[in-house]
């Protein structure tokens, strides 16, 4: 019998469910609590929900999954003929959700490698996809965590935010917290930095903040191959204008992903957001 990796991520990698499903990954769902309800992303939450309680200033904070739960999911991945398993993971500065799955890979029926990636979003998921073709090619846990880690070095993600007012409230600001002070005159870019969130540039309006965002975004995808999301919340005609220059204007582009944010990453944002990962090949 040949050697059977898995690998498990979580709700916040933002995966298309085809591709999860071709390449055999299981997502562990993070929570959103609306008000007094507990509400599992991606199952229990629509972002247009989510989204609406936002901009009603509905109360919404955001809990990682138990230990209980990454036991389980270890427990029925092994059951299902696995012999080791590797779990990516969400940057630890954001969230409790790695320290969680270490909890639980302890006492797991086989060998469980977790790893802190640093990032989100499909940042978190171009590793997770690089971790699963590796498996998928017989590599051992060790080649799938290396193949994770190289494709998170290489991965590169932005943002552009409205308002900081989200961030600030939930506590992931981080370095950007200089800049809220002007958040009124000025458009935040963002950055992804050392697992933190971390300011970029300032930019006067809207229009100028996105149309630099596709700028940098295409200096740092130079001309080899590469792949790129471009992520947002309540704005889909501003990401699908912008996914579109970006074919345009990315030579090496292999695949492109458009999606709105999951609810766990949008309560911290706020609508409005305009987010893209580089990550090449």
């Amino acid at each position: 019998m040949s050697r059977h990796v898995a690998i498990v991520t979580d709700s916040t990698a933002y995966l298309p469910a085809r591709t999860m499903e071709r390449h055999g990954i299981t997502a562990v769902p993070l929570t959103v609590v609306l008000g007094d309800r507990a509400l599992e992303e991606g199952t229990e939450i629509s972002t247009r929900s989510l989204a609406q309680a936002l901009q009603k200033r509905r109360p919404v904070t955001t809990s990682r999954p138990s230990p209980e739960l990454f036991a389980e999911t270890y427990r029925k991945i092994a059951e299902s003929g696995a012999d080791g398993i590797v779990s990516l993971h969400l940057s630890a500065e954001l969230s409790g959700t790695y320290d969680a799955a270490v909890v639980a890979a302890r006492e797991a029926p086989v060998p469980v490698r977790v790893v802190d990636t640093g990032m989100v979003a499909m940042a978190l998921g171009f590793c997770a996809l690089s971790a699963a073709e590796a498996a998928e090619t017989g590599g051992t846990v060790d080649e799938a965590v290396t193949a994770a880690e190289k494709r998170a070095a290489e991965t590169s993600a932005y943002f552009y935010v409205d308002t900081l007012d989200y961030l600030r409230r939930g506590g992931r600001i981080g370095a950007a917290q200089a800049l809220f002070g002007s958040a009124l005159a000025v458009k935040p870019l963002l950055q992804l930095g050392g697992g933190r969130i971390e300011p970029l540039e300032k930019v006067r309006t809207a229009s100028k903040a996105i149309a630099r965002l596709e700028e940098i975004v295409a200096d740092r995808a130079g001309s080899g191959p590469v792949d790129i999301a471009v992520h947002h919340l309540a704005a889909p005609d501003r990401a699908s204008a912008l996914a579109d220059r970006l074919r345009e204007r990315v030579p090496g582009l292999v695949d492109l992903h458009v999606s709105e944010i999951g609810a766990v990453i949008g309560a911290h944002t706020g609508p409005g957001l305009l987010g893209v990962v580089v990550s090449p090949r």
